[in-house]
């Protein structure tokens, strides 16, 4: 059976021998009366991790971000994000659907729009005919931008606006671990620019299921009933929490690892003929790039048919994702496969 290189995403890995034990061993109880021991200490551990208060167990990113909103808003209300913000692109429609709340989009550059970009855009507390702004998210990484990485000194900026007009300010810190182990700046010290962080364990940190939220005690109960009103009361969750709490201990340096094969594919990608990628947009463990000689479907198909997995970005870009379970060598095959379709 050919060996199959996977590169569409970093949520694909498996969970190792080591994360697997851990699981088995787990102490459980029932999660929805708190009696969880391994969920409460995944919690405890995570909210020290980002230095907040407190933290909470989720089943996914989505459900992350979207707890978090509606907790921070009412109907009506609005949030500010990025134009290519997973929470607008690839969440379901969910703010409107979930929490009766839009999205203003701001035209960034690379994932990145500024405080100058952001404070036309809040609406006159005057205004009662304009939905309320309430709300300025940003995302950290950014997913669809390539894994690119919001300056701290931007982010303290805007948490400065934010303050300025008495909005909240939430982070989708999905991959907030691979900003932290590129830049030298711990989870805390990102997340203390923000009322509530969202964060996955199943994206590069090798967990088979999800996400941490963290914020207040009073932002975290008023969290929790939601999470139960959306059905994410998963009673004997310990089996899942000890995964994330292994991949929290012992994952989270090993990103820099994701990030050099990127590097490394980014460099052989940009010596073959016929295809269009920006190197220095590949700052942590995603890569993308345009082929000008076909489709993007086409090529897909044909990188498929020869065992390697890609994914896409926006229209007409390829998206490839280094990840635990994709090896230097492997990298390296996938290249020589690339090469070969552009010939």
């Amino acid at each position: 059976m050919k060996k199959i290189i996977d590169l569409r995403s970093d949520t694909i890995t498996k969970p190792s021998q080591e994360m697997r034990k851990a699981m088995y061993d787990a102490e459980v109880g029932d999660d929805v009366y708190k009696e969880d021991p391994t969920a409460n200490e995944l919690e405890k551990y995570a909210a020290e991790l980002l230095g907040k208060e407190a933290a909470l167990f989720v089943a996914s990113g989505v459900m992350g971000n979207q707890i978090c909103l509606n907790v921070l808003t009412q109907p009506g209300d609005e949030v500010i994000c990025e134009k290519d913000a997973h929470i607008f692109q690839y969440e379901s429609g969910s703010p409107a659907a979930l929490s009766g709340i839009q999205l203003s989009l701001v035209d960034g550059t690379n994932g990145v729009f500024t405080p100058e970009q952001v404070e036309p855009l809040i609406r006159p507390e005057s205004a009662y005919y304009m939905a309320r702004t309430k709300v300025i998210e940003v995302e950290n990484t950014h997913n669809r931008a390539g894994g690119t990485i919001n300056p701290i000194g931007n982010i303290k900026a805007l948490s400065e606006l934010a303050k300025k007009y008495n909005l909240y300010f939430h982070l989708d810190g999905a991959r907030i671990w691979n900003a932290s182990v590129e830049t030298g700046i711990s989870p805390a010290d990102y997340a203390k620019h923000f009322d509530s962080v969202s964060c996955c364990l199943s994206k590069g940190l090798g967990a088979p299921i999800g996400s941490i939220i963290a914020g207040t005690k009073d932002f975290i109960k008023e969290a929790y009933r939601v999470r139960k009103a959306w059905g994410g009361g998963m009673r004997q969750v310990g089996i899942l929490a000890a995964a994330g709490l292994f991949a929290l201990k012992n994952n989270i340096p090993r990103l820099k690892e994701d990030h050099i094969k990127a590097k490394v594919l980014a460099e052989a990608l940009s010596k073959i003929s016929g295809l269009t990628i920006q190197k220095e947009l590949v700052q942590t463990n995603i890569v993308m790039f345009i082929p000008s000689k076909m489709s993007v479907e086409n090529f897909l198909a044909k990188a498929k048919d020869a065992g390697v997995l890609l994914g896409t970005g926006k229209v007409g870009v390829i998206r490839a994702v280094t990840h635990m379970d994709v090896s230097t060598e492997e990298i390296d095959q996938a290249t020589k496969v690339i090469e070969k379709i552009m010939l």
